[in-house]
């Protein structure tokens, strides 16, 4: 059987979304510094969900991402014990009343608290391209042969960064103005081979240009307790940065005789910075590609910018609300500090939500 016979598809979709809400206005109210500034027309955030670490599910970064990994075995033919690999992908590593945890690794964890116990499990790192890296790494794996079927999940506790910016913005140009954008939440899928054209990844490829990478930093604030997020957006969100996705995408293609208009996408699902960003990446891509860009799908304005996880949690809740069709072919183009950037091409038909 040939690796191109030994395609994967995505199977199913799970995610954990925290009840509790935060508008952009109340997060703004903290910021005496930005009272004037308009950041919720900035943005395009309205509101995003902030987890609880009192709740039921304990909503840290491991918590909803063994929650998520869970809602995705309840919709998938799979049990915890068939999964073959388990990838974790999160930026944001809370667990057990905040502690940022390396070891042991979340992969690990998740597939002992899953039942997984035969799992093959590691993390991977890769700023918000994370979960995307993930599915790049465990697609090549289906392929190869080497294994069947897998698990890839994040969960992400993004808006501890957004507390830090509140207490220490000085301004709508300070480094940390993009982390108002962020919020919470889970996002794991699960992969499979590929039995039809019906459902199949078709390609996954990443680039990253690392002499970038200096210009989005997570690290320990500088200024007060706390994790604080540092961004140059102009310099991060500039023409040619932007340009690079459809450059990468097109050399891609051209190296197989194809282009862009023949994709026949029916959507695209860019990385959920805001609305700005997303409107100004399309019409790069329409710029670069010189053909129209598909129906773009989003759900920025309800639950932010949620990192590793923001591709799978708006494929999942426009799948489910009707909002994208099945047996259409979806283009999911990450956005990374790195700076990291890609294609992800496939066609969901019979996905379990």
């Amino acid at each position: 059987m040939s690796t191109t016979e030994r395609g994967s598809r995505l199977e199913a979709l799970g995610a954990h979304i925290p009840e509790r809400t935060l508008t952009t206005r109340d997060l703004i109210g903290r910021t005496e510094s930005l009272h004037g500034v308009d950041v919720e027309r900035i943005t395009g955030v309205v509101e995003r969900r902030v987890a609880d670490p009192d709740s039921e599910t304990a909503e840290d970064s491991f918590g909803m991402a063994l929650s998520a990994a869970r809602d995705a075995l309840a919709v998938s033919r799979y049990g915890a014990a068939d999964l073959d690999v388990v990838i974790s992908a999160s930026i944001t590593r809370f667990k057990d009343g905040g502690r940022f945890a390396f070891e042991p690794s979340f992969a690990g964890s998740l597939a002992r608290e899953l039942g997984a116990r035969s799992a093959i499990h590691f993390d991977v790192s890769n700023a918000c391209a994370g979960m995307m890296t993930g599915v790049y790494v465990l697609d090549r794996m289906i392929r190869s042969g080497a294994v069947r079927t897998g698990l890839v999940v994040s969960g992400e506790q993004a808006t501890r960064v957004a507390d830090t910016a509140a207490r220490e913005l000085s301004d709508s140009y300070d480094p940390q103005f993009a982390s108002l954008s962020v919020g919470d939440s889970g996002a794991a899928v699960i992969l499979d081979r590929a039995t039809d054209e019906a459902d199949r990844i078709h390609y996954v490829e990443m680039l990253t240009c690392s002499e970038y990478s200096h210009l989005c930093m997570g690290m320990p604030s500088d200024r007060t307790e706390g994790i604080a997020l540092y961004t140059d957006n102009k310099k991060m969100h500039d023409k040619d940065r932007l340009a690079l996705w459809p450059r990468f995408h097109g050399d891609l293609l051209a190296k197989a005789g194809r282009d862009f208009a023949a994709e026949d996408f029916d959507y695209v699902i860019q990385h959920q910075v805001g609305t700005r960003f997303i409107d100004y990446v399309n019409a790069t891509g329409e710029r670069e590609f010189g053909a129209p860009m598909p129906t773009s799908l989003a759900t920025v304005e309800r639950f932010g910018n949620t990192a590793t996880t923001s591709h799978f949690l708006t494929l999942r809740e426009h799948l489910r609300a009707g909002t994208a069709r099945p047996g259409a072919t979806f283009l999911l183009v990450p956005a990374a500090s790195g700076v990291v950037t890609g294609a992800l091409s496939a066609t969901i038909t019979n996905m379990g939500v």
